[in-house]
């Protein structure tokens, strides 16, 4: 059973501007089942086609203010109080979890955060709907230049980086606004293991509409070509 719950995540950007840049669309492109990532969609931005304008952007850096804001536009699954939504650092080989909204955040929850050097950090501040601090947490070695986000619940914790999910699958596909959302993006999420689709009991239904953000201000890092054994090796 679905429920649908918006929440934000807000990361102050400080008069910077998202760039328009792409990584160019997936290939292949992902099958989405179910049409409700793209009613979603189409409420927030009408010229998207969630099944054939999937981005190739799977890790992503912010713009030169350092700052990029992040929201959670919906949640359209049962388990959003289990699960947890942050960042980490995409070039790591085994990436420290930087939780930026707790399983408990509630619609209109909210987060500003600032990656910045002299030590090299990511801060966060969590505000709830009423937007009463609820806390400020600082994670030390956070990257601004290069990281991706994941999602962790009860079928484990999954990334925007397929090479880091089992069986290399996707489990997050990325849409670049059109429009007048020209410059940033949807992140839309799969909370359940696709490599296991109607499998296991946590098993995919691959409508990436678990969890969906917005992204502002950032901009996908150029994407490395890779053989399948050298990524494999690379997160061994």
């Amino acid at each position: 059973m679905k429920r649908f719950v918006t929440t934000t995540l807000a990361l102050l950007a400080l008069g910077a501007f998202a760039s328009t840049a792409s990584a160019a669309l997936r290939v292949p492109q992902v099958p989405v089942l179910g049409g409700t990532l793209q009613g979603y969609i189409n409420s927030a931005d009408g010229g998207i086609n969630v099944l054939t304008d999937q981005d190739a952007a799977q890790r992503w850096s912010t713009t030169t203010s350092n700052n990029s804001t992040f929201t959670i536009q919906v949640e359209l699954t049962g388990n959003a109080a289990g699960n947890t939504l942050g960042l980490y650092n995409a070039a790591a080989a085994v990436p420290a979890l930087y939780q930026v909204f707790p399983g408990a955040a509630a619609a209109g929850w909210f987060a500003i955060a600032s990656f910045r050097t002299g030590p090299q950090r990511v801060v966060v501040n969590l505000f709830d709907d009423q937007a009463i601090l609820q806390g400020v947490t600082t994670y030390l070695g956070a990257n601004g230049n290069d990281f991706g986000f994941y999602l962790s619940g009860g079928a484990g914790t999954f990334y925007t980086q397929d090479s880091r999910n089992p069986g290399g699958e996707a489990q997050a596909l990325a849409f670049a606004g059109t429009g007048g959302n020209a410059g940033t993006w949807f992140l839309c999420f799969e909370e359940g293991d696709v490599a296991n689709f109607n499998g296991a009991t946590q098993a995919s239904d691959q409508d990436y509409d678990d969890a969906v953000l917005f992204l502002e201000s950032v901009n996908p890092t150029p994407t490395a070509k890779a053989s399948w054994g050298s990524l494999k090796a690379r997160f061994r």
